[in-house]
């Protein structure tokens, strides 16, 4: 890591916020140019992404208050940009089910599996917020190759459906998404697989598996990549 970075990275620790480095052997396929993380929570995977791609231009959503406070403070020494907002297949208000581990709070409701399987995540409160869709803030001078990166506890379908108009600018997905339903209504991993897979991105890698007590796949991460 560069020293320019470092001086960006350690002052997130000093928050307790630390890069995402259980990334690190995803097996990415270009030297990004952009960067989309949507769910940013603190700021984990953008500073991730900024010690691999330091060129990139990273473009942070995350819509939970406290942990968007936190993200703007940590990444804007990293130049990223952050957005107040969560993403969605339409514009409007919704409500965001806040988990007493808001790493897991969700637009959807917090199901009875995620809380048998991550005990602590239950429900602690609900909190109006903005849903935008994710073409509104792409243009087509886009710099490429471009990463979407996407962990919205359940709600990835939608996210994708919100950037359908924009995701012949993506290059690469990489995506948290369920085997089982884990909130409320959730899309799982096949019709994940399918929408991108009719959008010409294709999964080519499945990393970090959780499993419940009994083996059962419960989660993982899938990285995409588009045909041409």
């Amino acid at each position: 890591m560069s020293p320019r970075l470092w001086v960006a990275v350690l002052p997130a620790l000093r928050e307790g916020v630390f890069p995402s480095l259980e990334h690190a052997s995803v097996p990415f396929g270009s030297d990004f140019r952009t960067i989309i993380d949507v769910g940013a929570s603190r700021g984990q995977f953008a500073l991730f992404a900024k010690t691999r791609f330091p060129h990139a231009r990273i473009i942070s959503f995350e819509p939970l208050p406290d942990a968007e406070r936190t993200a703007t403070r940590v990444l804007r020494r990293v130049g990223a940009e952050v957005y107040s907002v969560a993403l969605g297949a339409t514009v409007g208000e919704t409500t965001l089910h806040v988990s007493a581990r808001d790493d897991s709070s969700s637009l959807l409701g917090i199901g009875p599996e995620q809380v048998r399987s991550f005990p602590g995540t239950q429900q602690d409160e609900e909190v109006s917020v903005h849903v935008d869709v994710l073409a509104n803030y792409l243009s087509d001078d886009l710099a490429r190759p471009c990463l979407l990166k996407i962990d919205v506890q359940g709600f990835e379908l939608e996210v994708l459906k919100g950037a359908r108009e924009c995701l012949t600018l993506v290059d690469e997905v990489f995506v948290e998404a369920s085997f089982i339903e884990l909130y409320v209504g959730q899309a799982l991993v096949g019709e994940v697989v399918e929408f991108l897979a009719q959008n010409d991105l294709h999964l080519v890698d499945v990393t970090g598996v959780v499993r419940r007590k009994d083996g059962v796949a419960l989660q993982a991460d899938f990285l995409f990549r588009r045909a041409s």
